[in-house]
C-alpha cells in the first residue's frame, strides 16, 4: 500500500498511514498515432506529444518561503539529471513583486541544496546541502552571497529551525546505537575471513520502506550556534522526536512532538507536546491523551501553542483537528468542531488573532484563515506539492509579518510554480518554470466529471482525460487509474503519468471512490473494516458513466492502480473479465501475509481490522484479492520495486504464482534497489509508465467503427 505518511517522526510511525524496473517487455510501447484505431489523430505531431523522456526536462518547484518583510521568495527547484539519473535540487529567488530580472539562482550546480529558511530578520538564509559529501547546515549571508558551512555531522539534519534572536538554528538529526545482540562471536583468527556477522532483531519495526533495516539509535533534538560551532543535544533516551521544532518568542523554550511511552511500538500514534528548557534540557510534558498530537506553533506573545491531533478511535482514517492551549498545556480548544476537514501546518499570523492552516476539500489543496472562534476563510488554492507522478493533492505554503503567502501553484496543464497571494486572496503566479517545453506541447484536457455509485447513489468525483487531438466523433480506449492509499486524493494538478497515458492515446479516468480524503471523515471511514468493497461499485459507476458518452471503445477497457490502488485494480479483475488487461502495482494480495511482513505492521493489524490475523481470519481472507483469483481472466501485469517494504515483493510473488498456475496472462516486472515509490530515480519511472504501456498494447484490440 503507498503508504503516505503525515508524520513528523523521520524513522518511526506514521500518523496518517495511506496505502500506495526491470527491461521492458517485449512488446513496444504504443506509438503516439497507433495503426489500431488511429486515436491520436496525426495532425498532433509526435515532437508536440509529451514523452517519457520529457521527464528529463521537467523541472519542480516546492518549499517556497516568503522572507519576514514579504518581499523575496526563496524555493526549491529540482531538475533531472539524465546522466546521473537523480534528481537535482537547486535554490532559486524572486521578487515578490514579479519581474523575469527578479528571478535567479542562489544555488544552481550538481549538488542538491534544501530546506531554505530565513532568520528572523531576513538578512540570513539557512539551508541544508550536500555540497562536502554528506548534508550539513549552512548559512547564506544576503547581500553578500557569503557562504559558511556550520556543522560537521556524521548523520543528516532535518527540521531547520532559527531561534528568535538569529543567534541558534535547532534541527533533529539520527543518533547511532549499538545494534541489539545476543551471543558474543569468537574471536576469529587473523587474516580470516569469516562470513558478515548476524543481526538481531529485537522490535517489531526493523525496517521502513526507503531505509531498508533501520539501524538501532533514535532521532534527537539539537541545537547549534547560527555562526557555526558544536552542535548539542537537547533531547536523550530511545525515542524518537521530530518537527515542525517551534520555539517561544524568548528563545528559552522549543516545542517538539514525541511519542515517549514506554509500550510505544504497540501505541504507534500516541504522541504528545513536549517542551524543552534550552538552557538545561528539561522536558515537560504538556498534552496527554490517546492519539496524535504533532505540529506545535507558538503564538507571537508566546501564551498560546496551536497544534493538531486526535483522540484515537482505532479507525482507518481520522482527521486531524486544529487546537489551542495555552503555554502550560491549559485552557486546551478545539477550534474546528464545525468543520469536517483534515487539517495541516498551522501558522499564526504576525497579530495573533487567526491562524493559518492548509487542507485538502473535494480534491483540491486550499490555504485558510481560521479565527479564534472557529470562522474559517480560504484566500487561496489549488496549492500545488512538488511531486508531479500522479496526481495526488498536497503542498504547503509561507507567510510574511506582512500577510503575504508563497505557495506552489497547482495546474493540470503545468508542474506547480510559484505563487504569491495576500491576505484577501488575490494571488499572481511569479514563475513559468517549464514553459519552454510545454509551450511546445500538446497535453490532455482534464475536465471534473461526477457521478452516483450503483452501491447507494452517493456522489463520486472524478477527472477525465482526452487525448491531444482528441475527436468525440472517434472511439478511444479508456484507461482507468486508481489511486493509492487507500485514503488519499487526487485532483486537477498535473501528472507525468496521466500525461502519457493521453499522449499515448488513451481516454484515462483517475477518481476519488469512498474511502478517499478531502470529502469528509465519513466519506473517508465508509471502507472501513470494508476494504476492498464498495469502492468497486463506485469505479465500475465512473466507467460506465464515461463510457455512457459514447466515444469509448467498450472492446478496449483497461485498469491500472498502484499500492492501494493495487489491491482495487486485483479485487476488479477478481469481480469482472470486462477489460481487456491489468496491471496491479505495488499490491496487497493476502492481507494475513501483509500484516505480518509489511513495515508498519503495529499500526495495520490495529485501525485496518478488527484483531491479530489468527483471531479474525475469516475477515482477512475476505478481503484479500487472492481469494478471487480463482476467476481471474483478465491479462494481469504485476509491478513492484524489489526494495519495496511497505507492499512487500512477496505479496505481489503470491499473486504472480497463483495467476500462472491458473493459466492466466502475466508477467512479473520487479524493479530492481526502488521502494514503494517507484520513482526515486527517473529512468525507473520511465520504465514504469512505459511498461504498463507495453502491457496494455500487446492486448488492445482494433478499435470499433
Amino acid at each position: 500500500m503507498s503508504l503516505r505518511p503525515l508524520s513528523p517522526f523521520p524513522r518511526v510511525l506514521a500518523l496518517a498511514l495511506t496505502l500506495v524496473l526491470a527491461a521492458p517487455l517485449h512488446a513496444a510501447p504504443p506509438s503516439p498515432a497507433s495503426a489500431i484505431g488511429d486515436p491520436t489523430p496525426a495532425t498532433i505531431s509526435n515532437s508536440a506529444r509529451f514523452e517519457s523522456t520529457d521527464l528529463f526536462a521537467l523541472e519542480t518547484a516546492g518549499d517556497a518561503q516568503i522572507s519576514p518583510d514579504g518581499r523575496r521568495i526563496v524555493y526549491v527547484r529540482t531538475r533531472y539529471d539524465v546522466m546521473k539519473d537523480r534528481p537535482v535540487a537547486n535554490l532559486w529567488i524572486v521578487d515578490a513583486e514579479g519581474g523575469r530580472s527578479a528571478h535567479r539562482p542562489l544555488r544552481s550546480d550538481g549538488d542538491s541544496h534544501r530546506s531554505p529558511r530565513w532568520s528572523p530578520d531576513g538578512t540570513r538564509l539557512a539551508f541544508i546541502s550536500n555540497t562536502d559529501g554528506k548534508p550539513q547546515v549552512f548559512v547564506r549571508w544576503m547581500d553578500s552571497g557569503q557562504t559558511a558551512r556550520i556543522t560537521d555531522l556524521v548523520e543528516a539534519p532535518g527540521d531547520l529551525t532559527w531561534s528568535p534572536d538569529g543567534t541558534q538554528l535547532a534541527f533533529t538529526a539520527f543518533v547511532p546505537a549499538p545494534p541489539a545482540t545476543m551471543a558474543t562471536p569468537p574471536a576469529k583468527p587473523e587474516g580470516a575471513e569469516w562470513a558478515d556477522p548476524v543481526t538481531v532483531v529485537d522490535r517489531a519495526v526493523f525496517r521502513m520502506d526507503g531505509e531498508g533495516t533501520l539501524r538501532s539509535g533514535s532521532t534527537h533534538v539539537f541545537i547549534v550556534p547560527a555562526e557555526g560551532g558544536t552542535p548539542r543535544a537537547l533531547t536523550s533516551g530511545d525515542a524518537d522526536h521530530g518537527g515542525p521544532l517551534a520555539f517561544s518568542p524568548d528563545g528559552r523554550i522549543l516545542y517538539v512532538s514525541a511519542n515517549r511511552r514506554d509500550d510505544r511500538e504497540q501505541a504507534p500514534l500516541d504522541s504528545e507536546i513536549h517542551a524543552i528548557d534550552v538552557a538545561s534540557g528539561a522536558l515537560r510534558t504538556l498534552t496527554r491523551r490517546d492519539g496524535p498530537d504533532v505540529n506545535p506553533a507558538v503564538s507571537p506573545d508566546g501564551t498560546r501553542i496551536a497544534y493538531l491531533g486526535f483522540d484515537d478511535r482505532r479507525v482507518s482514517h481520522q482527521h486531524h483537528r486544529l487546537y489551542v492551549m495555552d503555554a502550560d498545556g491549559g485552557n486546551v480548544r478545539d477550534l474546528t468542531d464545525e468543520h469536517d476537514l483534515d487539517f495541516e501546518q498551522p501558522t499564526w499570523s504576525a497579530d495573533g488573532r487567526n491562524l493559518y492552516v492548509a487542507f485538502d476539500q473535494r480534491g483540491v489543496r486550499k490555504l485558510a484563515r481560521i479565527a479564534m472562534d472557529g470562522t474559517l476563510d480560504v484566500i487561496a488554492s489549488p496549492l500545488g506539492a512538488s511531486d508531479v507522478g500522479r496526481p495526488y493533492t498536497g503542498g504547503g505554503f509561507s507567510v510574511s509579518r506582512d500577510g503575504r503567502f508563497a505557495f506552489v501553484q497547482a495546474s493540470t496543464s503545468r508542474p506547480g510554480d510559484v505563487a504569491v497571494s495576500d491576505a484577501r486572496g488575490r494571488v499572481r503566479a511569479l514563475t513559468a518554470i517549464n514553459e519552454d517545453l510545454f509551450a511546445h506541447k500538446t497535453l490532455g484536457q482534464v475536465e471534473t466529471i461526477t457521478w452516483a455509485s450503483s452501491h447507494d447513489g452517493k456522489e463520486i468525483e472524478g477527472w477525465l482525460v482526452t487525448p491531444p487531438g482528441f475527436d468525440p466523433s472517434k472511439r478511444y480506449p479508456l484507461l482507468l487509474e486508481i489511486h493509492g492509499g487507500p485514503h488519499t486524493a487526487y485532483g486537477p494538478v498535473f501528472s507525468v503519468e496521466v500525461q502519457r497515458f493521453a499522449a499515448a492515446g488513451y481516454v484515462v479516468l483517475y477518481a476519488n471512490p469512498r474511502g478517499s480524503t478531502s470529502y469528509g471523515e465519513e466519506f473517508a471511514n465508509s471502507i472501513h473494516l470494508a476494504y476492498p468493497g464498495f469502492d468497486y461499485d463506485d469505479l465500475m459507476s465512473g466507467v460506465d458513466a464515461v463510457i455512457a458518452r459514447g466515444f469509448i471503445d467498450t472492446k478496449n477497457l483497461f485498469v491500472t492502480g498502484g499500492s492501494g490502488g493495487g489491491v482495487l485494480t486485483a479485487w476488479i479483475v477478481g469481480k469482472t473479465d470486462r477489460f481487456r488487461a491489468a496491471v496491479v502495482a505495488k499490491p496487497v494480495i493476502n492481507w494475513t501475509s501483509f500484516v505480518l511482513t509489511a513495515d508498519m505492521t503495529p499500526y495495520f493489524h490495529r485501525h485496518w481490522f478488527k484483531g491479530f490475523p489468527w483471531d479474525s481470519q475469516a475477515d482477512y481472507w475476505a478481503r484479500s484479492p487472492l481469494s478471487l483469483v480463482g476467476n481471474v481472466k483478465t491479462p494481469t501485469m504485476l509491478l513492484t520495486g524489489e526494495a519495496d517494504y511497505r507492499t512487500p515483493m512477496g505479496e505481489t510473488e503470491q499473486y504472480f504464482q497463483a495467476l500462472r498456475l491458473r493459466g492466466v496472462p502475466t508477467a512479473m516486472v520487479r524493479v530492481p534497489e526502488a521502494s514503494h515509490g517507484l520513482t526515486g530515480r527517473p529512468s525507473q519511472f520511465i520504465a514504469k509508465i512505459d511498461n504498463i504501456l507495453a502491457w496494455f498494447e500487446r492486448y488492445r484490440q482494433p478499435a470499433e467503427e
